[in-house]
C-alpha cells in the first residue's frame, strides 16, 4: 500500500535526520506516481531514482527542472538517447558497450552525464554488473578516453538474505572496490550501496547514496 503524501514527508524528514554528513539520499520513486515525487520535493527531497526510461522521462516533464534523476535499473542501450536529456547520473553501467553509448549519446547532446559502475558481488545470478576485477580494468581502459561522462564511482547490491555477515561481507566487498577504482580515477569517490533493509550496514562500509524506496513512498503498485 503507498504511503499517505503525509507520511511520504514524514519519511523524507525522518532520513534526513538520521542520514549521516556525507551520505546522500536517493529516493526511489520507481513504480510511484509523480504527485507522490512532488510531496517529497516539498520536503526537501532533490534526487530520485527510476529504473524505467519511459517513466523517468515522464516524470521529469512533469516536475521541476531543480530534480536530479538517478538511473538505477537495468538500462538498455535502445533507451540511452531518451533519457539522457533529463538524467544527471545513471548508477547501473554494467558494460562497457553500455558505457561507450552514453559517452557517445551525452556527447552528442551536449551534455555532461556522471555515471556509476555496477559492480556484482551478491550470490544471486540474476544481478547484473562487472565482477571487482572487470570494474577495474574497464575504468583503466576508459579512464581518459570518456568525452561527455564522468565516472563518480560504483553502485551495488548485498545479497537478498537475512544473514548479515553475508551482507555486511557484500558491502565491505563494494567498498574494497570503489578503494581499488580511486587508485585509477580519484575522482571516483560515490559508493552507492544500501537500501530500507540493510542501509544502516551500507553506511558502516562507506556507503555515500543510499538508495530508499519502500520506507518514503510505501509498497509498489
Amino acid at each position: 500500500m503507498q504511503n499517505s503524501m503525509q507520511e511520504v514527508s514524514r519519511q523524507i524528514s525522518k532520513y534526513r535526520g538520521i542520514l549521516p554528513q556525507g551520505v546522500q539520499l536517493v529516493a526511489v520513486s520507481k513504480f510511484h506516481p509523480a504527485e507522490a515525487v512532488a510531496e517529497a520535493y516539498a520536503a526537501g527531497q532533490r534526487i530520485f531514482g527510476e529504473s524505467r526510461a519511459d517513466e523517468l522521462v515522464a516524470k521529469a516533464a512533469a516536475l521541476p527542472d531543480d530534480i536530479k534523476w538517478h538511473f538505477i535499473g537495468h538500462l538498455q542501450t535502445n533507451k540511452v538517447r531518451r533519457i539522457i536529456p533529463h538524467v544527471d547520473t545513471i548508477q547501473s553501467v554494467d558494460s562497457e558497450r553500455l558505457l561507450r553509448l552514453i559517452d557517445e549519446e551525452a556527447l552528442r547532446a551536449g551534455r555532461t552525464t556522471y555515471v556509476l559502475l555496477q559492480v556484482h558481488v551478491a550470490a544471486e545470478e540474476s544481478k547484473t554488473g562487472f565482477t571487482p576485477d572487470e570494474l577495474l580494468q574497464v575504468a583503466a581502459r576508459y579512464a581518459h578516453e570518456l568525452r561527455a561522462i564522468r565516472i563518480k564511482g560504483v553502485m551495488g547490491m548485498a545479497t537478498n538474505t537475512d544473514d548479515s555477515d553475508r551482507i555486511n561481507a557484500d558491502f565491505q566487498a563494494i567498498a574494497a572496490t570503489s578503494q581499488r577504482l580511486r587508485q585509477i580515477l580519484p575522482e571516483a569517490t560515490e559508493i552507492s550501496m544500501g537500501m530500507s533493509g540493510d542501509f544502516m550496514h551500507a553506511i558502516a562500509h562507506g556507503a555515500t547514496m543510499v538508495r530508499i524506496g519502500t520506507d518514503i513512498f510505501g509498497s509498489r503498485y
